[in-house]
């Protein structure tokens, strides 16, 4: 697919978005459900992933999980500071917890998920104050892109 029609919105929230939109389609190719997410250090990716959990037969495999697991190692250190994450989707509960556990300091993601979304749409864990760390939070991010790949994903499963 190509996005290079896509509005741009803020020049890197717009090019990294559009870098986990890629991973999105190597999910969706893979037979997955399109999400696709990577983390930025230092304007440097040091993560890029998608939705494995039909690949690995894993519910844990969400893209959010294996890009931390990536940044971790690539940084030799589980606190991410200073790391932004991009993914397609609104987080759920255990990849918001996980970007809380990781210490990373800011989320951006593209469209809101009314059913499982951790980051403001059922609950906000990544601004939760009672939790010893917060992460800042821009939404909306080539919002209608990310939510077309989902609908015309699962519009093609029906």
């Amino acid at each position: 697919m190509d996005y290079s029609d896509l509005p741009l919105i803020n020049s890197d929230d717009d090019r990294y978005m559009r870098m986990a939109i890629v991973q999105a389609d190597i999910a969706e190719a893979n037979g997955d459900v399109p999400i696709g997410c990577v983390i930025v250090h230092d304007d440097q990716i040091i993560s890029k992933a998608y939705n494995q959990r039909e690949q690995l037969q894993d519910p844990t495999a969400h893209a959010e999980v294996i890009a931390l697991t990536q940044a971790s190692a690539a940084l030799e250190n589980w606190r991410l500071h200073g790391c932004t994450l991009y993914v397609t989707l609104e987080p759920c509960a255990m990849c918001a917890g996980a970007l809380v556990l990781a210490r990373i300091d800011r989320l951006v993601f593209g469209c809101h998920d009314a059913k499982t979304g951790a980051c403001g749409s059922l609950y906000n864990i990544v601004q939760d104050s009672r939790l010893n760390h917060t992460v800042r939070i821009t939404s909306d991010v080539l919002a209608e892109a990310c939510s077309e790949q989902l609908r015309t994903f699962f519009r093609n499963r029906r």
